[in-house]
């Protein structure tokens, strides 16, 4: 039971595709605002306009998919989204080729990515259910994160480095393959996979609601939404602020902020590794509690950052903490949510809960902006950071519920 046990040959293919594909999301992280300012002119407020309103409209889409996606074969799904993301994403470098590309292209693909996004999520949760046991369910998220955080080490330092060499456009066409050879990996799972069968009548406007009202009347669930949805709305709302104060204020280079927020992110391939171990040795609830309660504990150290080296260390030892164990609690909770969700359930509350969370990213973002113009930056990240010391109330506080991690 260990981490390094083997998974089976389809679990190789479906972690392959996911590498692939979030190692070219990372390598082209910033390509949208960089080809909007430096290709098309456009103004702050259109940069704005285009981080927001894509994940916002993307998300309301994706409502709508939610119940779709349940009752249909997850792993043609995920391929169907991966071949979307391709198509909409190529079409930029071919409009730029022709002279063709504008705003409202952008707009409409960074609407359709994010709607694919969270589409090929639930469906990828619900498939990766049906896939393995529950044992190898904790083992697999770990793997899983660690990609993720690999990634987010590499990918945008990569993209930075291919971005001035080659311009944001080409970034935007490697992402684009890396879905196609995503969709690829997914094929070559093979098998077959059962279709799901409805009990009930056809779809109904009931069913877009189904997973809120699931996890909004379940005991465990119902309050790690609003841990998740808060940790990390508080922590993504402060981005931004922390970019202003370091890179204005305290006069920090591009260079060290970026290196400031990357190379910790070696904490979080750490803490994914060494999930499961921990499990093993001291429960998944006490492991779940702790690690979920310890990162909340590090946004508020942020308020302290100076100009200098000191700074500088000092963001960097806040932010390796605070991934460390984000690390370590997000494959676990990953895995707790999903033997929590009914398998009939799995694509609609997996829907719901990545629209909320995204909802509430792109309201506290905005709404924390409000509070620095009215206060500064600092003030405004010190409040979310007193705030997230109160999420770990959220946390399960028994070990009921679920199987035995």
């Amino acid at each position: 039971m260990g981490a390094g046990r083997s998974l089976g040959r389809k679990f190789g293919w479906l972690w392959a595709a996911y590498a692939v594909s979030t190692f070219g999301t990372r390598l082209a992280f910033d390509a949208f605002p960089l080809i909007a300012i430096y290709v098309l002119h456009a103004g702050p407020a259109e940069v704005s306009v285009l981080a927001a309103s894509g994940a916002a409209v993307g998300a309301a889409v994706a409502v709508l998919a939610g119940p779709w996606v349940e009752f249909r074969r997850k792993r043609p799904v995920m391929v169907a989204m991966d071949l979307v993301r391709f198509g909409v994403l190529v079409s930029v470098p071919v409009a730029f080729a022709f002279g063709w590309l504008s705003f409202v292209q952008l707009l409409v693909v960074s609407v359709v990515v994010a709607a694919a996004d969270i589409v090929f999520n639930a469906a990828g949760g619900a498939f990766l259910k049906g896939l393995l046991p529950p044992g190898g369910l904790l083992v697999a998220n770990g793997r899983l994160e660690s990609t993720t955080w690999t990634a987010t080490v590499l990918g945008p330092p990569l993209g930075g480095a291919a971005i001035g060499m080659f311009g944001p456009v080409l970034t935007v066409a490697a992402d684009a393959v890396s879905y196609l050879l995503s969709a690829l990996g997914l094929r070559a799972i093979g098998g077959g996979e059962p279709r799901p069968v409805r009990t009930g009548p056809r779809l109904r406007a009931g069913d877009l609601f189904e997973g809120w009202r699931f996890v909004l009347t379940h005991p465990a669930l119902r309050p790690l939404l609003f841990n998740t949805v808060l940790v990390n709305g508080l922590i993504m709302a402060t981005s931004p602020l922390l970019a202003v104060l370091m890179l204005g204020d305290l006069g920090f280079a591009p260079w060290q902020y970026g290196l400031a927020f990357a190379a910790p992110c070696v904490g979080g391939l750490v803490g994914a590794r060494l999930a499961r171990r921990l499990v093993v040795r001291f429960g998944r609830h006490r492991v779940m509690l702790t690690a979920g309660t310890l990162r909340a504990c590090w946004l508020v150290g942020l308020v302290f950052v100076g100009p200098g080296v000191d700074g500088l260390v000092l963001v960097m030892a806040v932010e390796l903490g605070l991934i460390t164990c984000m690390g370590v609690f997000n494959p676990v909770f990953a895995t707790y949510r999903l033997e929590q969700i009914p398998a009939d359930r799995v694509a609609r509350t997996l829907a719901s809960w990545a629209v909320t969370g995204r909802a509430a990213i792109a309201v506290m973002t905005a709404l924390w902006g409000l509070l620095a113009a009215a206060t500064s930056p600092r003030t405004a990240v010190a409040v979310a950071g007193v705030l997230v010391l109160a999420t770990p109330l959220l946390l399960p506080r028994d070990a009921s519920g679920g199987g035995s991690g």
